[in-house]
């Protein structure tokens, strides 16, 4: 091998060895999962965790691509399997139908959500500093983790859903909320918004909303093309501003 090519190998090595996921399988129940971990070069102990839940198609590249960029900077991550194997949606449509099945059925939600949590933890995350990010229905799963009071430090929903069914009672909310929107997101109404809003208010919640102009649904997801006449589509600066967001979250609270 040429002294040139070893010295690139030798540059790339330890980044080739943060990107790499490694797939877990986990279960709930007799239900078989199967989620991805990508951990520190550095795997020392005590090491905060980001468990990720992915948006309505399943574990995507999105996701897995956070994952690793995250791993990169010292956390433990995992990325949640919430719909179970060979269960993966083909469609929008079959994603509409898996996503509003969690939706409606929450405590099943949060269970998958916590399933997940307690795997991340296996996987080395120190249990007393994690933080549950996610996209689109799993900003949803984050704002519910927040809502059933996780054993985590805070929780950050990128254009996720706001929702809650006005027959669930409010509580007092633990960990410390980050909501990052599309500043034109029409499948986030603006009623939806304020009893949100209203909700983390009654819950005595240390939480903030920060809205992205000209962003519109999915605008983290370089996958969703560049049309906001469709409803979701890609914006480069609300998403470079929305990870530094995160990143300066992450900071905080961990």
């Amino acid at each position: 091998m040429k002294a040139k090519t070893i010295l690139v190998l030798f540059i790339l090595l330890p980044i080739l060895m943060i990107a790499q996921l490694k797939e877990v399988a986990y279960s709930d129940g007799e239900n078989k999962l199967s989620g991805f971990v990508s951990k520190p070069s550095k795997e020392l102990k005590n090491l905060p965790g980001v468990l990720i839940l992915p948006a309505w198609m399943g574990i995507d590249e999105h996701a897995k691509e956070s994952a690793t960029d995250l791993a990169a900077l010292g956390y433990y991550t995992f990325i949640a399997d919430i719909y179970g194997v060979g269960n993966t949606p083909t469609n929008f449509s079959e994603a509409g139908q898996k996503a509003g099945f969690y939706k409606k059925n929450i405590l099943e939600y949060q269970r998958r959500i916590q399933l997940a949590l307690t795997e991340l933890i296996k996987q080395g995350a120190n249990p007393d500093e994690i933080v549950v990010i996610g996209y689109c229905f799993g900003g949803t799963g984050a704002v519910e983790a927040a809502r059933s009071n996780m054993k985590v430090k805070g929780v950050v929903s990128f254009h996720g859903g706001l929702g809650r069914d006005d027959s669930r009672a409010i509580i007092t909310i633990l960990p410390k909320v980050l909501i990052l929107h599309g500043a034109d997101d029409l499948y986030v109404p603006e009623n939806e918004v304020k009893a949100f809003q209203n909700e983390m208010r009654s819950a005595k919640a240390d939480w903030q909303m920060v809205y992205y102009a000209n962003a519109v649904h999915a605008f983290t997801d370089k996958y969703a093309g560049n049309d906001n006449s469709k409803g979701a589509a890609y914006n480069e600066l609300a998403n470079q501003r929305s990870w530094k967001a995160l990143l300066q979250f992450l900071n905080e609270v961990l």
